[in-house]
């Protein structure tokens, strides 16, 4: 049996009927940040603000919106923070979660591509709009992102760029490709 999963840093519980009329925003909190940015690995989330659009669909919620926040990310090379914006869009489907595997018709029916929205189930009759966006969040985050710093790290450490080698086998090296 699996156990109960850990309370999320950004809970945001909607009613799913009837739908907030307008935009929810979701703005998170000094506190709240400061666990996004623990939770990610992250040095810092300065800002983070979400506005999403609640629309009833056949056995859905669209949520569909914008996720805009500041964070202080480790660069992967040198390790240090720098800042990044990030600028996303949101759209997720939170269906409802009968308790019963779905039927061969129903199965059929959904045909998501490969850029199609996110499904997120839910059940009774609340879903966690916050922590779909701060996973929203957490999936925006490059973990391969450069800072400035990132070529004066490679050369303190002695790595230099394809095709800039030297020394006997790099010499080899480029003997083989020209021929």
């Amino acid at each position: 049996m699996s156990s109960p999963l850990p309370p999320s840093e950004l809970t945001r519980m909607v009613k799913s009927r009837p739908l907030p009329a307008g935009a929810v925003v979701i703005e998170a909190t000094p506190a709240e940040c400061a666990a996004l940015a623990a939770r990610f690995g992250l040095g810092a989330v300065h800002r983070l603000r979400a506005e999403v659009a609640l629309d009833n669909k056949a056995r859905a919620i669209r949520a569909t919106g914008r996720l805009r926040a500041d964070i202080m990310q480790p660069c992967a090379i040198s390790a240090e923070d720098f800042p990044v914006t990030i600028d996303e869009p949101v759209d997720l489907r939170f269906v409802e979660d009968r308790g019963r595997p779905m039927t061969e018709d129903e199965l059929l029916e959904v045909e998501l591509e490969a850029d199609d929205c996110d499904e997120i189930a839910f059940t009774g009759e609340m879903f966690d709009l916050g922590e779909a966006v701060a996973q929203t969040l957490g999936l925006a985050i490059d973990p391969y992102a450069e800072g400035p710093k990132a070529d004066a790290a490679r050369k303190a450490a002695g790595i230099v760029a394809e095709g800039e080698q030297d020394g006997p086998l790099a010499a080899m090296l480029a003997a083989l490709q020209k021929s």
